[in-house]
């Protein structure tokens, strides 16, 4: 039986487990704030075709970012959606063993899609383990090909980089208005997919850069300088870290998983935000401050402080 399979974090740009990514090609995809989804064809699972009232009796399987979807068990209605999709069956069917991964387009952090893009499935990975255990990523072009044959949507690179520097992802965030509407900005960031890459840790892993947090960053490197020497580490890793941009992706995902929000929600939001800062940033924050000694107590006050700073509507 064909297991349930993870997708990858995705590392920051920047970040030392996607070190030298930025060396040979590099695809820029656009990335779509949306949801998770995950479909595969599991052949054990199949069941009598006699007896099938729908279409996922024919072995197909579904999943979100951290688990496998069932009945009464959906996540933002992709599963009820997708079951009804023969075009999708047939590219997991057509690919298989390998799992299918994409975004889930559902209202999350940022709401200026075309009215004709929500609710669609846009693929952006394809993905089999290798003899080793290692999930290895189908190739882009292999991807288009085998998506255009099945009639499935998937997610097109801006640009196709050859040992891009910063300014050059920088010119490609600006460019990505991919499934906007006319006039609405840019999007919630880019994908940096290098298919050669394979990191210090034998992994294939792809980075990204977040619009918001870039803008913030090199807004503060371009703005008026301010004296540190009185700042504590705590408050400097909240400022660096603990962005708008991180803030709004686990309310988001708070309203979408409980349908709304609550007040009763702001514990969570409060851990959760703090979680992911201390999870995804803490060999950032080592490197960056020079081993700082952190106090979590105080860096979970400087973190509730900005939480509530950025959505004081929620307090």
């Amino acid at each position: 039986m064909s297991d349930y399979v993870k997708y990858q974090h995705v590392e920051k740009l920047g970040n030392t487990e996607v070190d030298g990514i930025l060396i040979g090609d590099v695809y820029v995809f656009p990335k779509i704030d949306g949801t998770n989804g995950h479909a595969w064809y599991d052949e054990d699972s199949v069941i009598n075709a006699s007896k099938c009232t729908n279409l996922e009796a024919n072995g197909m399987r579904y999943g979100s970012r951290n688990r496998e979807l069932t009945e009464g068990s959906d996540n933002a209605g992709f599963r009820g959606s997708m079951v009804q999709d023969e075009s999708l069956t047939r590219l997991c069917q057509a690919v298989a063993p390998a799992h299918v991964f994409g975004e889930w387009l559902v209202p999350h952090s940022l709401k200026s899609y075309r009215d004709d893009a929500w609710r669609k499935f846009y693929v952006f990975d394809i993905v089999e383990k290798n003899s080793d255990g290692i999930a290895m990523h189908m190739h882009y072009d292999d991807l288009a090909e085998v998506c255009r044959s099945c009639d499935v949507e998937f997610i097109a690179p801006l640009r196709i980089l050859h040992n891009p520097g910063i300014e050059n992802i920088q010119k490609a965030i600006g460019e990505n208005t991919f499934l906007l509407k006319d006039g609405e900005g840019v999007g919630e960031g880019v994908v940096l997919k290098n298919y050669s890459f394979i990191n210090g840790y034998g992994r294939q892993t792809w980075a990204k850069v977040v619009t918001a947090e870039f803008k913030d960053k090199h807004r503060k490197e371009m703005g008026a300088p301010k004296s540190s020497c009185t700042a504590l580490a705590e408050e400097k890793i909240t400022e660096e870290y603990c962005t708008g941009a991180l803030i709004d992706k686990v309310h988001a995902k708070i309203c979408i998983e409980n349908d709304g929000w609550s007040s009763k929600f702001i514990p969570r939001l409060l851990q959760t935000v703090m979680y992911d800062l201390v999870r995804e940033h803490s060999w950032d924050y080592v490197k960056k401050f020079r081993y700082p000694v952190v106090n979590y107590k105080t860096l979970n006050q400087f973190v509730v402080m900005k939480i509530k700073q950025h959505k004081p509507e929620l307090f």
